[in-house]
């Protein structure tokens, strides 16, 4: 077995030989082996604890939790640690938001401009509701779709994305109306026209050669499979889905061919 002084371990881990100290008073992080001369050595089991006690540190866990998590006989290592993973990825795209912040931040002082702060693209929904809609997004189309999409609304100004999220608005409306027609009329298919024109701005892909017809269909049975995307007045709206989904359909098989 291989064993390591504390300075060797304190090295390693990048913590200093007074940290290791104290987490041995506390009980969190006691050695493998104490000498007669009271030398602390510390083996592979003390490693891998001492990484999980960094890893909790590193996500604001004060140290009698990260005790508490670590003493329980259910504590499992993998599942921690694939734990670990999936909140340190979250707080990687945090920290990605806030450098794209300070670069919008930057432009704005220097061209004057004011642009669209990142979280007014998601004004109005609760905080939780608004993470769950972009993680849906980033798992069903791709984080680097959504961030392309973000992006591109974030070079708007405040003002034109009201305006764009008025239109919307008014569209989908003007779409309800003709709910109980037929979904391929030239009323109708004139509505989905500047819908997806709406629609390819907000995706940030209306300067594309790619006319997303495949994308544009699937965002309509998007439409059929989740009511939270056509709730209208608080109520879920099937009909006006389907009706929706089968006129997007007619418009991407007939135009965007």
């Amino acid at each position: 077995m291989n064993a390591y002084s504390v300075q060797k371990m304190a090295k390693m881990a990048g913590v200093s030989v007074r940290t290791l100290h104290l987490y041995d008073q506390m009980g969190l992080l006691k050695p493998s082996i104490r000498t007669e001369a009271r030398y602390r050595l510390y083996g592979e089991k003390e490693l891998l604890r001492l990484q999980q006690i960094l890893f909790y540190k590193e996500l604001d866990f004060q140290l009698k939790e990260i005790q508490a998590i670590l003493d329980n006989p259910d504590f499992d290592l993998v599942e921690a640690l694939l734990s670990h993973k999936e909140s340190l990825r979250a707080r990687q795209d945090r920290i990605s938001m806030l450098i794209e912040t300070i670069d919008k931040t930057v432009n704005h002082l220097k061209t004057g401009k004011i642009m669209l702060k990142p979280e007014e693209l998601y004004e109005g929904l609760a905080k939780e509701t608004a993470e769950t809609y972009r993680a849906e997004a980033s798992k069903k189309y791709g984080e680097e779709v959504v961030e392309h999409s973000e992006k591109a609304l974030g070079k708007l100004t405040k003002a034109q994305f009201e305006a764009l999220k008025t239109e919307l608005k008014e569209n989908a409306s003007a779409i309800f109306a003709l709910k109980n027609g037929d979904p391929t009329s030239k009323q109708t298919q004139k509505l989905i026209a500047k819908h997806y024109e709406i629609i390819r701005i907000f995706w940030g892909t209306s300067d594309l050669s790619d006319k997303q017809a495949e994308a544009y269909k699937g965002l309509g049975q998007l439409y059929v499979n989740d009511e939270r995307f056509t709730i209208l007045d608080g109520q879920p709206q099937p009909e006006y889905a389907l009706f929706l989904s089968k006129a997007m359909t007619y418009f991407a098989d007939n135009h965007l061919k």
